[in-house]
This record gives structure tokens, C-alpha cells and sequence, in this order.
């Protein structure tokens, strides 16, 4: 796959497993990066014993202090385990989301540099959902030689202002350093979700976010900017209707990354076909997308809804992580 340049990344973190089968993942070569967010780390944090020792020597801290001493603790040994990985430019990325409570574009810049800055290591990315403030918090952290993840993004639109924001805050960067490595962004198109949805609604199934996917990789690819990738998020699968790796193989294009539950994962590296997908045409895509719209599926009503819905589920696993803290 490094042929097309094509990454495969684990959408889990939890601090067991960090220092067993994550580690393994990368030794040989399956995965070369890593995502978390609220909800990832709610199962983790609440579920675990592996935070109990954590948990009783910070016990004093506020709810919110004590979850970020958790979770930039889990991201900073994830961030040692890629280390070599990003060192010798296999990806070696892990992420790390902003509190998605933060309305104010300066409340998520602030939060974004601390966080980095207390994590110390130089493959961690900020993950920032794709709202109005998020833009500009964005442009300013990669003006700061922060690497972002754009996340929860769902409509070419939103991808039209991840890419103007990546564009302008590397622009002042490379101006305040113009020898150094640029700051990298992804921008991560949620996938399955749009088929969950739409699928009784349409004859062709598991088709919309596939072929949504693919317009908004084809906006990020000519946009030239070299140190901007997709990322397809939201790849697993629920019922037993498609594979378990069906959204890793149809959306296995050239300079994308995956990333993908463990089970997914393993799925798509025990059915061993790594051959790369050949993208759908235009005319393919705009004939299926026009079939939808007659079918009463209206495009920015679908993609708002989907976003609202996952700011409110990112918004409740944070809340409750922070009440389990308490």
C-alpha cells in the first residue's frame, strides 16, 4: 500500500492496549497512525481499570484536568510508539480532540496549544470539528506549526473551508519559517454514517458515502496542497449486510488514510487484498447523486443533520466522562 501511498490508522486508543496489541500493529507494519475522541476515550477512561492508578493520584483535580492528565498520558505514549514511524515520514500521527463544548474560536485555539504544548511530541495532531470557530482555530494553530485534524466533516462545503483555512495558516507559516517542515493537516470525511441513514431510501446501497467520500477526496487532491490528505473516518460497519472491511476497500486511493476500529482492521488484513480501488467517475457519481435527490434526499439538509448529530454525540460521551470523574 505504501506503493499508492495509502495509510491505514487505528480509530481506538486505551492504555492497555497501547502497550500490547498497538504496539504489535505497528512493528509490523498494519498501521502506521492513530485517532482518538471523546467517545473512544468515554469506553476507555470508564470502562478501564488500566486509569485507576491515574485516577487515584490526581484524584484532587477538577473533572476536566484530571481527564486531559488521562488522556494527553494515553496520546503521549501512542505519540512514543509512532515515533519512528513519523521520523522516517511513515505517517506516526496519533490525534487528540479539543473539548467539543468550546464555541469560541480563541477558547479552541487556546485549548489546542496547551494541549500540544503538554504533550510535547512533534507527530501529535489537534483535532478540530469542522464548525465556524473550528475554521479559524485551524488556520491559526497550523500558522503555530501545529498539526490538525479536521474533523466531522460531511459536506464538500465544510471541506471547501478546511482547505482555505489549512492554505492560509500555511502560508503564514512558511513566511515565519520558510526552511522548515510544514505543519500537517488531514481532513477526515465521515463515511458510513450517510448509509446508515439514506439506505432504505435508495436502490443502490452503501453507495451514498462512498461516493460522497470521493467528491470531497477529489476536492482535496486538486487543491495541490501537499501537507493536506484525506483521512476517510467513520469506516466501520454495522449488521452483517457488507463486510467488515467493505469501507477500507472501496475507498483504497492513492495519498488517503484510513482509519478504522481494531475489527476492522484485522478484517481487512485477514482478507489480504490490498489492491488498490479504482475511483468512480464523475458521471458515475453525479447519475447516483441526482437518483438520490429525486428521491427526496436533500444533500445540505442530510449533511447538517449528520454533523448536528455528531457534535451532540461527541458533546454527551465528553460530558460523561467528566461526570464519571467527578
Amino acid at each position: 500500500m505504501k506503493e499508492i501511498n495509502f495509510s491505514l490508522w487505528c480509530d481506538f486508543l486505551e492504555s492497555n492496549f497501547i502497550n500490547s496489541q498497538f504496539t504489535e500493529l505497528i512493528q509490523n507494519g498494519t498501521i502506521n497512525g492513530a485517532t482518538s475522541n471523546p467517545s473512544i476515550f468515554k469506553n476507555a477512561i470508564c470502562n478501564s481499570t488500566a486509569y485507576n492508578e491515574l485516577k487515584d493520584k490526581f484524584r484532587k483535580k477538577d473533572a476536566k484536568k484530571l481527564y486531559e492528565i488521562l488522556a494527553t498520558n494515553d496520546i503521549k505514549m501512542a505519540a512514543t510508539k509512532l515515533l519512528s514511524n513519523y521520523a522516517r515520514g511513515d505517517d506516526g500521527f496519533v490525534s487528540i480532540e479539543v473539548d467539543p463544548n468550546l464555541i469560541l474560536a480563541s477558547d479552541i485555539i487556546d485549548e489546542g496549544k496547551r494541549l500540544y504544548n503538554a504533550i510535547k511530541m512533534p507527530n501529535v495532531m489537534i483535532k478540530i470539528p469542522a464548525i465556524s470557530p473550528g475554521f479559524e482555530a485551524m488556520s491559526e494553530l497550523m500558522k503555530k506549526g501545529i498539526n490538525v485534524n479536521a474533523t466531522l466533516i460531511f459536506s464538500q462545503s465544510q471541506a471547501d473551508e478546511c482547505l482555505e483555512a489549512f492554505k492560509e495558516g500555511t502560508k503564514k507559516y512558511q513566511k515565519r519559517f520558510p526552511r522548515a517542515t510544514l505543519p500537517q493537516g488531514v481532513i477526515s470525511v465521515f463515511v458510513s454514517r450517510f448509509d446508515r441513514l439514506l439506505d432504505d431510501r435508495l436502490d443502490e446501497k452503501a453507495k451514498y458515502g462512498i461516493y460522497n467520500a470521493t467528491n470531497i477526496y477529489n476536492q482535496i487532491q486538486n487543491s495541490n496542497q501537499s501537507n493536506v490528505r484525506t483521512l476517510f473516518a467513520s469506516t466501520g460497519v454495522k449488521g452483517d449486510n457488507l463486510t467488515p472491511d467493505y469501507y477500507i476497500k472501496e475507498l483504497l486511493y492513492p495519498n488517503s488514510i484510513n482509519t478504522a476500529p481494531l475489527d476492522t482492521i484485522k478484517a481487512f488484513i485477514a482478507n489480504g487484498d490490498f489492491t488498490p480501488k479504482a475511483l468512480p467517475s464523475d458521471e458515475e457519481i453525479s447519475k447516483f447523486m441526482a437518483n438520490a435527490k429525486a428521491a427526496n434526499i436533500d444533500y445540505k439538509r442530510v449533511c447538517t443533520d449528520l454533523l448536528d448529530e455528531g457534535l451532540e454525540a461527541f458533546v454527551a460521551a465528553f460530558d460523561e466522562i467528566l461526570v464519571s470523574l467527578l
